[in-house]
């Protein structure tokens, strides 16, 4: 009886050491100016309330990030990510948010959709980002970059008519500097699915995704698991409040051979 209680006590401690090594391997893979760009007391609260469910310092590890770069964000929404890019590329780098343009025809009084990404360029200590508009649907920057990003957002490329996908993605293939990546962060939908609930659920079929972004050209380089979540039944609009931040979402890492 002792003795196995003594083995069982060994098997905890063992098991705490595995632990403890595997989140100090993690920390450890996560670049000290990543943790500080995440870090920086000049982030809303509004962001950093939601950092626990967006994975921020692991998600721009997995991107590869660094000082240095230039990064254009594509719908960039509320700017979430377009500060933690500004603080982490630095002075020496270059963060352009791609924001959409007011719709043609558009009434007078329409909200500008880049309004967040136009106060956030304003803001000093984001000196470094610049809004590029997006327009008539093209995909143009004014200098390559070395690294496209999108999240939440790829699947409504699917619902702005008349948009052919594939050759959007063939447009930023064109963006980044050889050797550049594209990150394509979403919601996922059922398998097999395909773009079927890009306009109902705004989820989309990560197999889908990879098929469409390689067809233009890019070089699959994996997945990145950490916001995935199993309980999502991918039956629920992504603002169900039963699901709402907590839906199952894939990250995938294209890049653009050299």
């Amino acid at each position: 009886m002792e003795r196995a209680a003594i083995v069982s006590v060994g098997a905890l401690f063992t098991l705490g050491l595995a632990i403890s090594g595997a989140l100090a391997a993690r920390q450890a893979a996560i670049p000290k100016y990543i943790t500080a760009g995440v870090a920086d007391s000049a982030r809303p609260a509004a962001d950093t309330q939601r950092d626990a469910d967006r994975k921020p310092a692991e998600c721009l590890a997995f991107a590869g990030v660094k000082p240095g770069d230039k990064v254009a964000e594509l719908l960039p929404g509320s700017g979430y990510f377009t500060r933690l890019f500004s603080v982490i590329v630095g002075p020496a780098g270059k963060v352009y948010a791609v924001a959409p343009g007011r719709p043609e025809n558009a009434a007078a009084d329409a909200p500008d959709r880049a309004a967040a990404a136009r106060a956030i360029a304003a803001d000093p200590h984001y000196a470094n980002v610049t809004v590029s508009v997006l327009r008539a649907k093209q995909f143009s920057l004014p200098e390559p970059v070395d690294l496209v990003w999108t999240s939440q957002n790829y699947h409504d490329l699917h619902n702005i008519p008349e948009l052919d996908v594939a050759d959007f993605d063939k447009a930023v293939f064109n963006a980044l500097k050889p050797g550049g990546v594209f990150i394509v962060l979403d919601h996922a939908a059922e398998a097999a699915s395909g773009f079927r609930d890009t306009s109902t659920l705004h989820r989309i079929d990560p197999e889908a995704v990879k098929k469409e972004v390689l067809s233009a050209g890019f070089r699959f380089e994996g997945e990145s698991r950490v916001l995935r979540n199993r309980s999502d039944a991918h039956t629920a609009k992504v603002f169900d409040p039963s699901i709402r931040g907590h839906t199952d979402q894939f990250m995938l890492k294209f890049r653009r051979p050299k």
